[in-house]
């Protein structure tokens, strides 16, 4: 599907002025006569779907306040935010809170605070670290106050209420008496806030009704930062800042702020001094930021003030332009109802009949989750800054991605992004094409986050990020110059601290890197073990996008490099371990714990990075088969999962399930491989339902830009992507009694379960494409499932049946040997 940009030439029109409710807050806002928005047209998409409409649907199901906690398990920060923001949008405006900003969550959000710091304008959902939050704009009534960085307004979440593409709240007074009331919503490049200040503070002595820009407060600090009033209806500026996760890199924000009247003063300030100045500079050390008052002191209220906000990666003109095209005029309701509808028309693309209110609300608040993350990163008129750090101009059509959290997504999030919307997701990948381009020596980045590489993990995950791409039917980008970067990436090695393959030459000359070695960007963790189980699964997938290319000899050549995993089995223990430089295997059993100074740093087991052995040994999707028969076969592969699955969510500390990591998210389907699918069908359905649930502590860990809410959605339709860059789907049970997935290139995949949600197998039929329907007794259902569409009907009861599935010629496909001419997806 080709992507277009939107939001050029759009009709400007004088209207009556609206009178919006504000949700919960219980005031009007009078909306200034705006902009029309075409039917189907929205402003800014970068979708081009057909619009929902722009009340009810599916988004009417979505509360982005789930996932907002922190739970028990550590992380157990979940890490979302409930701000607004429509599909892949480079504007995420969203609330921070205090105190616990970035220290706990990292998205700037924690559900246990109860004060706010600022509304700012970009995030990211569950990524671990602090970054963004850049701008935080906060309303506040009487003098400007002391120290304007640190100044916060109380809330109760009963003031609150999120929903998909909108939010609001209500901001003090602690002790009774109106609200400031606060509505955001967001087209894909601009923020849009209504600030409506009570009556009863218009004549507060020494001040008024005024928003505080805090231009220097990005969640991890900033290195410069500039704000400049432009008249008396509009300011502009710029902060940078960066450095996630302690590795080195920044980006610069630009934004160009305009206001729907006039303020009658306004300010600036540097440190604690707060002045009338119409610029103000800071650096590392002295914070920026500014002041705008509406009315003076003493006229009669309420009054409405309405700020919109055009960000961009480039230029001060180019948050203007986005401004201009995406949002001209000052129509609060109209922008809201498009950002709605544009989550209705995608939602849609999932559509879900029956089951429970509370599955559909987890449901449709996971696929949301989903949607949110990679996001655009050019501006309207295609211009974006390259890793190279100038600014570049991309082909008509064309839209650059960034924070591609790779090593996450992979798994689950770049198949159903591949499924629904392949026109972006092939920008996506042909985004992380540009940037080797723009990197010295030709190299894929590992966690593509602003223009940088953050190179979290251990892994080279942009590997099975095309494969996936490729084989969920996202083609649209250039296959040949992927397969090149892919083999130079597994085969030159990098120098520097940011590394698509560190310890490259280890790895190439006897097939395992020796642990423990040290990843410096992913410090303290230890590597060794899960670097080169990482890097066999990134081989089976060069060996994927060859066959695609027809290339022969390197998919033969990276076949055999993807059972390099092989190489860590340790007979003795019958698990997979980190092999030591001299090529033995660590004594005793399999789970050894880091000593405690190591533990008190997140190590779980030295020669795993975020996991152990025990967990890590199941991390084998292309070979499941060749694991359980190294293992001593299919029974005994069904006994250690049986006892691994005796914990669920049990941390990286312990030899047990971690649901809330992404090395655990497969391991539930792998019964379906050792003859055993009920088994999968117990352990998915308890975790969806003991680790899953709307509530702000949501899902079993840290969401990680849609990772965990995507496993979610592929649990309840009974489907899973168990192998990177292989379309088979393993299968679980159906949640719901109907769902009908709308693939991207009009295709469907129907699944219907007869009594769901019972959760056991008891028979199943499939119709792929235009053939008759055939009994189905296998665990998974073939690439031509997708690939030409399929409607999979279930039978459900609530007993197992042991024998359903359970032929060993039932099993999923595994890949032990180089394929000779079957070509990937």
């Amino acid at each position: 599907m080709p992507t277009t940009r939107r939001g050029r030439g759009v009709l400007v029109t004088v209207a009556a002025a609206l009178s919006v409710a504000v949700g919960t807050l219980g005031v009007a806002l009078p909306d200034p006569a705006g902009a029309a928005v075409a039917p189907g047209d929205p402003a800014g998409s970068v979708l081009g779907l057909p619009l929902g409409p722009s009340s009810g649907g599916p988004a009417a199901l979505v509360d982005p306040e789930d996932g907002t906690g922190v739970g028990t398990v550590s992380p157990g920060n979940v890490s979302e935010y409930p701000g607004a923001q429509v599909p892949l949008g480079m504007v995420q405006f969203s609330p921070d809170t205090s105190p616990d900003r970035g220290v706990a969550t990292g998205s700037g959000y924690d559900a246990a605070d109860d004060r706010i710091s600022g509304f700012s304008l970009t995030h990211l959902s569950g990524p671990g670290c602090a970054i963004y939050g850049d701008v935080p704009i906060l309303p506040v009534t009487g003098a400007v106050p002391s120290g304007p960085d640190g100044a916060v307004q109380p809330f109760s979440h009963a003031d609150e209420h999120a929903a998909a593409g909108t939010y609001s709240v209500g901001l003090g007074p602690t002790a009774g008496g109106p609200s400031i009331g606060v509505r955001l919503t967001a087209t894909t490049r601009t923020a849009l806030g209504a600030f409506s200040f009570p009556a009863s503070t218009a004549a507060t002595p020494g001040g008024g009704d005024t928003l505080l820009f805090k231009v220097s407060d990005s969640a991890d600090g900033s290195t410069a930062s500039t704000v400049r009033l432009v008249g008396d209806r509009a300011l502009e500026g710029s902060v940078t800042s960066g450095d996630f996760c302690g590795v080195p890199g920044s980006y610069t924000l630009h934004f160009d702020a305009e206001f729907s009247q006039p303020f009658s003063a306004g300010g600036t300030w540097a440190g604690d001094a707060v002045g009338a100045a119409p610029t103000c500079t800071g650096t590392a050390s002295t914070t920026c930021g500014a002041w705008v008052r509406f009315g003076p002191a003493g006229t009669a209220g309420p009054r409405t003030v309405v700020a919109k906000v055009g960000i961009s990666f480039t230029s001060a003109a180019g948050a203007a332009a986005n401004l201009a095209a995406e949002d001209p005029g000052w129509n609060y309701g109209q922008v809201a109802g498009a950002a709605t509808a544009e989550w209705n028309g995608l939602l849609d693309r999932v559509a879900v009949q029956g089951g429970s209110a509370g599955d559909r609300q987890t449901f449709e608040t996971a696929l949301y989750h989903s949607l949110l993350f990679p996001s655009v990163f050019s501006d309207d008129d295609g211009r974006y800054t390259g890793f190279d750090h100038r600014v570049h101009t991309l082909p008509a059509g064309d839209v650059q991605y960034a924070n591609l959290s790779e090593c996450d997504i992979y798994r689950t999030e770049v198949p159903l992004l591949a499924t629904l919307l392949p026109g972006p997701t092939s920008q996506m990948v042909q985004s992380l094409l540009r940037d080797a381009d723009q990197t010295p020596g030709g190299f894929l980045p590992r966690w593509a986050i602003a223009d940088n590489d953050a190179s979290q993990w251990d892994g080279d995950s942009a590997d099975p990020i095309i494969a996936d791409a490729w084989a969920y039917g996202a083609r649209g980008f250039d296959l040949h110059r992927a397969l090149a970067d892919m083999v130079h990436g597994a085969t030159v090695q990098e120098s520097g601290l940011v590394v698509e393959r560190q310890n490259l030459a280890e790895y190439e000359a006897q097939g395992w890197v020796p642990g423990p070695t040290y990843d410096a960007t992913s410090f303290p963790y230890t590597d060794g073990g899960s670097e080169t189980l990482e890097y066999s699964l990134d081989d089976f997938d060069i060996s994927r996008v060859a066959l695609a290319a027809g290339d022969a000899p390197v998919a033969a050549t990276f076949a055999r490099r993807g059972q390099n995993w092989e190489h860590l089995f340790d007979p003795a223990t019958g698990y997979l371990a980190a092999r030591r430089s001299d090529g033995s295997f660590p004594p005793g059993p399999a789970f050894q714990p880091a000593d405690p100074a190591l533990q008190a740093q997140g190590v779980a087991q030295v020669g795993f990075e975020e996991g152990n052995a025990v967990q890590y040994t199941w991390a084998v999707p292309q070979d499941l088969a060749g694991l359980f028969g190294l293992m001593g076969g299919d029974a005994t592969a069904v006994g250690r999962l049986d006892t691994f699955f005796t914990q669920l969510d049990a941390s990286r500390f312990a030899p047990y399930e971690w649901a809330g990591n992404e090395p655990g998210e497969s391991v539930p389907f792998e019964y379906d491989y050792a003859g055993a699918p009920w088994r999968t069908q117990t352990v998915v359905r308890s975790i969806m339902t003991q680790l899953y649930r709307p509530a702000p502590v949501g899902e079993p860990g840290e969401d990680d830009l849609g990772a965990l809410s995507s496993w979610y959605v592929w649990a309840a339709l009974g489907l899973y992507p168990e192998t990177p860059g292989v379309a088979d789907l393993v299968v679980a049970s159906p949640l719901f009694p109907k769902v009908v997935v709308t693939e991207g290139d009009g295709r469907t995949l129907t699944v219907v379960g007869d009594h769901a949600p019972d959760p056991y197998v008891e028979g199943a039929r499939l119709t792929i494409g235009g053939g008759a329907a055939a009994t189905w007794d296998r665990p998974w259902l073939p690439a031509a499932a997708l690939a030409e569409g399929a409607t999979w009907t279930v039978d459900l009861g609530d007993a197992p049946d042991p024998t359903w599935g359970a032929a060993s010629s039932a099993a999923p496909p595994s890949f032990p040997s180089p394929p000779a001419t079957a070509a990937a997806g």
